[in-house]
């Protein structure tokens, strides 16, 4: 059996079934285990069971997840919280997107469909501006209507900091405030990301175990193998973390710890009782340097060079 390989795929490649279906056929005849991360849509994953989605190697999938009252046709129709669900009990893990600053949001809807993000329980969940950018449709839209605001640098057009827009409901200022939230609220409601991965993992890891198909075996035994050693000791410390903080989510998290740990077995809480304690002081560690101001964000440059040869 062939070590696991990781690719990267777009939606066409869950759009196109039957050259998906053709793709595995061909990794069973080899033997190949593959892990895909792929960008998709509610659309493209409806064409495929969950096994189906599994036995391609499907691992990681990036999904957008906007407010029911958004114009998003993709979403129309769809109970996108039960797709969300089932694939994490598959062990297909999930990165959810939404949009902050939509056209209809005004700050006395948008905290709604924020929480309506959250609720999907996605392993991450990435929260972006509505953001104009030049050489798009929209940025020239927003240019026509005299939208755009002058000043901005065009280093902070990430999505992560403020509008570069003038929305009709929410300032610029208070974009950020809402972004912020959104992050701190998703965390507050489902835990770290690393918590959240561990369940979703563990939980294709007890589905898929004893599966007839030795490459799916191997792809969640692969992933299983961080559950009895480092991540649960993650799992110990994230629980010491947040005893006192979130009680709700330390519950939860120490719950999984003890299903991991009655799994595998003494080897798992006798590596746990060593790295545990280890990483809770290198986290509050951590946690006092960001509190002195310590930033991980590296300097931005624009090279205008024209580098065609």
């Amino acid at each position: 059996m062939s070590v696991s390989s990781f690719f990267m795929m777009d939606e066409n490649f869950l759009l196109n079934r039957p050259r998906a279906m053709q793709l595995l056929e061909r990794m069973k005849a080899a033997g190949k285990s593959w892990s895909l991360y792929v960008f998709s849509s509610v659309n493209a994953i409806g064409q495929y069971s969950m096994e189906e989605l599994v036995e391609l190697g499907v691992s990681w999938i990036w999904l957008g997840l906007e407010s029911p009252h958004s114009s998003y046709a993709k979403l129309r129709n769809s109970d996108t919280h039960a797709l969300a669900a089932e694939m994490r009990q598959h062990g297909i893990k999930l990165l959810g997107s939404t949009i902050v600053g939509l056209e209809h949001h005004t700050p006395e809807n948008i905290r709604e469909d924020i929480e309506y993000a959250v609720a999907h329980g996605t392993d991450f969940h990435q929260f972006m501006l509505y953001t104009p950018v030049p050489g798009t449709p929209l940025y020239e839209q927003m240019q026509d209507e005299g939208r755009m605001i002058d000043g901005v640098d065009l280093a902070d057009i990430h999505g992560q900091y403020k509008f570069n827009f003038q929305h009709a409901a929410i300032s610029r200022e208070e974009s950020k405030r809402l972004l912020d939230w959104a992050f701190r609220f998703d965390f507050e409601r489902n835990g770290p990301s690393l918590f959240r991965i561990c369940d979703t993992i563990f939980q294709g890891w007890k589905r898929y175990r004893n599966f007839p198909d030795a490459r799916v075996r191997e792809r969640f035994a692969n992933d299983a193998a961080k559950l009895r050693t480092t991540y649960d000791a993650a799992l110990w410390a994230m629980e010491k973390q947040l005893r006192k903080t979130n009680s709700e989510i330390a519950v939860r998290i120490r719950a999984l710890r003890k299903d991991i740990e009655r799994e595998f077995g003494t080897a798992t809480r006798l590596v746990r009782a060593v790295t545990g304690p280890i990483l809770l002081w290198t986290s509050k560690r951590e946690d006092r340097r960001l509190a002195r101001g310590k930033t991980y964000e590296p300097p931005t440059f624009v090279d205008r060079r024209n580098w065609a040869v």
